[in-house]
């Protein structure tokens, strides 16, 4: 029987050793914009190690202070080892004679989950760099969406069914957001969800209004009907306290959600006649079905904290809006590098 009992223990040792060997199979390291860059020392000293740390390094958009996209930690190849490998988001620098021109290789999933990993290729150091500069932006949008991937992953799971049922009482729309925001107000074509905290508050807005010609989609024009709607609808402590847009740190651009036409707008909200403020995030789309105009919009409040990750996660939720007879989106494209790359998973 003791024979049996060994035989049968060294078969369970066996079974969990090869489980470990799976590759995927673990839960990733790391926490949310961190980024491993796995780079020989001397090319990370160098000009060409200095574009892409910079390009990672640059400052988040949309902050009242500086904040790097990512936190960045680096290795050496011959230090890669198997610890290393678990962490979430890596990026290879792979800067060989063999290859003819720059480009990009990416892999899901490889030793953990959710993992991305992002292999950058040159034939030599001077190509890596020009390609680096020429891609910075295309680099930090592919993390940055792989992490709101996965908390759009996340709010499929755990979401508010309160916050989409009154989005599509008011508005015949869906949305996820997260469940914490438990208080909520109503008004006309308004809706205001927040957490209603002293610090790291998270709130989000939406609010619609009738399409009238395409000058809708101007920075002018958002900025005038954020103003009004939010003078209407979230007031201060006190009369003449109202909240409102610094419309000289608010940059907007046109970005593609559900393959339609999108206005992002991204800056700065205050209190006007108080000192409170914050970064905001907004959506402005076309519901061609009602000719009217979506805007949806999170913001936060937190001016003892950092605010990168918290204004990232609450703007995954902005990617998850269903118009009216469009398909719900439950992951957005990793964007260009995506496109331009080779995806792999050896």
């Amino acid at each position: 029987m003791k024979k049996y009992s060994f035989i049968l223990c060294i078969a369970l040792v066996a079974f969990v050793v090869a489980s470990c060997g799976l590759k995927g199979n673990h839960t990733s390291s790391g926490r949310a914009y961190e980024l491993l860059v796995v780079v020989d020392h001397g090319v990370w000293d160098r000009a060409a190690g200095r574009a892409l740390h910079d390009a990672l390094d640059a400052d988040m958009p949309g902050l009242p202070q500086s904040e790097p996209s990512f936190r960045i930690m680096y290795t050496s190849p011959k230090d890669y080892d198997s610890t290393l490998k678990l962490i979430r988001n890596i990026i290879i620098v792979d800067i060989q004679d063999i290859y003819t021109k720059a480009s990009f290789k990416y892999a899901k999933d490889v030793y953990a989950n959710p993992q991305m990993i992002l292999t950058i290729q040159a034939p030599n150091e001077e190509e890596f760099e020009k390609f680096v500069e020429e891609n910075k932006k295309t680099i930090v949008d592919f993390f940055t969406r792989a992490e709101m991937n996965r908390q759009i992953t996340f709010l499929e799971g755990k979401h508010s069914n309160f916050i989409s049922q009154k989005v599509d009482s008011l508005f015949g729309c869906d949305i996820w957001v997260d469940a914490e925001l438990a208080n909520s107000k109503t008004g006309d074509d308004f809706f205001w969800a927040s957490t209603n905290t002293g610090t790291a508050d998270r709130n989000f807005v939406m609010y619609s209004y009738p399409y009238t010609d395409k000058d809708t989609f101007t920075k002018e024009y958002f900025v005038h009907k954020r103003d009004s709607v939010m003078k209407a609808n979230i007031p201060g402590f006190k009369e003449g306290v109202y909240m409102s847009t610094d419309s000289l740190l608010t940059d907007v651009r046109p970005i593609n959600v559900q393959n339609s036409y999108t206005m992002e707008a991204r800056g700065l909200w205050r209190m006007k006649g108080d000192f409170m403020g914050g970064p905001y995030v907004s959506h402005t789309r076309l519901d061609e079905k009602n000719q009217r105009i979506i805007t949806a919009e999170i913001f936060v409040y937190s001016p003892d904290k950092m605010k990168r990750n918290l204004v990232r996660q609450m703007e995954a939720s902005l990617y998850t809006l269903k118009l009216p007879n469009e398909v719900q989106q439950n992951q957005i494209p990793l964007g260009e590098a995506s496109k331009e790359a080779e995806q792999t998973n050896k």
